[in-house]
């Protein structure tokens, strides 16, 4: 499994991206507005992991999650089921792969992500 990002949930989008590039020197990538009350920002810094901003209405502020890339996605939860690990969405197909949720000992969401 890869690392490729971790999600943030913030308040203020604008004072976000400006601590992440101005102080923490990461960069732009791409922004997002899926649907009306969700702004995401895609931060680039040195490597291939990325800083996923979430801005809505729905999550507390903090730490969200963390993504990881997976080459087969039914397998790896297989294993991960076999191995005790708690599921909390199976796989799901989206418009850029399959996901899938479990949590860690702590409550911290991983996603795990086939990409097309």
């Amino acid at each position: 499994m890869k690392v490729i990002y971790a999600t943030i949930i913030v308040k203020d989008m604008d004072e976000s991206v400006k601590f992440y590039t101005d102080v923490m020197g990461f960069e732009v990538d791409s922004k997002h507005n899926p649907f009306p009350g969700l702004t995401i920002t895609l931060l680039k810094g040195e490597g291939d992991a990325m800083i996923e901003l979430i801005k809505d209405t729905e999550n507390e502020i903090g730490l969200f999650s963390v993504g990881m890339e997976v080459e087969d996605i039914n397998a790896t939860v297989k294993e991960l089921k076999s191995k005790g690990a708690k599921i909390t969405r199976e796989p799901t197909k989206i418009t850029i792969g399959t996901l899938a949720f479990l949590e860690d000992p702590n409550g911290a969401t991983i996603v795990l992500i086939q990409h097309h």
